[in-house]
């Protein structure tokens, strides 16, 4: 069956969404990579810093990479994660911001409630969820002095896009941390797994 860009856009949507529909409630073998504890205690996150999240919001981890490894937000700073999923990133950047304020995005409704229950365990008052795509970010310009994503750019369509967007919200000498995952194979024009796990182009 063909598809028209339209239809098949809608396509990956859904597959993308119902995925993280499904990782809202039980991320453990979604992925091809440890999620969870495992997965933080995998790819550095230091200890110090995931003693303060109580296990039930580590689990829900489902990162790709590690975004803090240039270096936690500083005390003060404005946040925003792209694509925040359960928030586990987004609470750790409260952490380093201290006073500051931290934002996340995400598509999907499910993962969003998961976050704010996430922030509720850990009485996380500097944190804001929002439904929002990484191509049209509903913030002004110069908001943040921090972006942070982890294995979010590789799910999105128009990437050009997403970056531009990131470089508007970005406040003079601000900084991008991404994690996320590179294709190291020669690729075709634009691929697409229908499983909703990667769309690069």
């Amino acid at each position: 069956m063909s598809f028209s860009p339209s239809s098949a856009s809608a396509k990956r949507r859904h597959a993308l969404l119902d995925r993280f529909r499904k990782a809202s409630q039980e991320p453990e073998g979604l992925f091809s990579y440890p999620t969870g504890a495992q997965g933080l205690r995998g790819l550095g996150y230091p200890d110090r810093l995931l003693s303060l999240l109580p296990a039930t919001v580590q689990h829900f981890y489902c990162g790709v990479g590690n975004p803090f490894l240039p270096g936690l937000p500083r005390p003060g700073e404005s946040v925003l994660d792209i694509g925040c999923g359960a928030g586990v990133d987004t609470l750790l950047a409260a952490v380093g911001c201290g006073n500051g304020v931290v934002h996340g995005v995400d598509l999907s409704l499910e993962m969003l409630e998961r976050a704010r229950a996430n922030a509720r365990l850990v009485h996380s008052g500097n944190v804001f969820f929002a439904r929002a795509s990484a191509q049209a970010l509903p913030y002004a310009d110069e908001s943040f002095d921090l972006v942070i994503s982890n294995g979010v750019f590789n799910l999105v369509e128009d990437k050009p896009q997403a970056l531009a967007e990131v470089h508007r919200v970005l406040r003079p000498g601000g900084r991008v941390h991404v994690a996320d995952q590179v294709q190291t194979e020669q690729p075709v024009a634009c691929a697409w797994s229908p499983g909703g796990e990667n769309w690069a182009c």
